[in-house]
């Protein structure tokens, strides 16, 4: 016999299941192969490790840092 803190604990799960999902997927656009700040090209690798990149490593820290992040 369930006591009420197993139907709480269900309650939970069937809520946070249905909230999961409903989210969105992330949008997750086309890589570019130059960086939009500095136009260097973005390597291949982080092509493919960073879906969606627009900026290279370098100019993607330092946005980073400012606490800008956007690619």
């Amino acid at each position: 016999m369930a006591d009420i803190a197993d139907r709480a604990n269900d309650v939970v799960l069937e809520s946070m299941d249905s909230l999961l999902a409903a989210r969105k997927p992330a949008f997750v656009g086309r890589s570019l192969s130059e960086c939009l700040d500095c136009g260097d090209e973005i390597p291949a690798a982080r092509q493919i490790a960073a879906p969606g990149c627009t900026l290279c490593t370098f100019c993607q820290s330092i946005t980073e840092k400012r606490g800008h992040a956007n690619g």
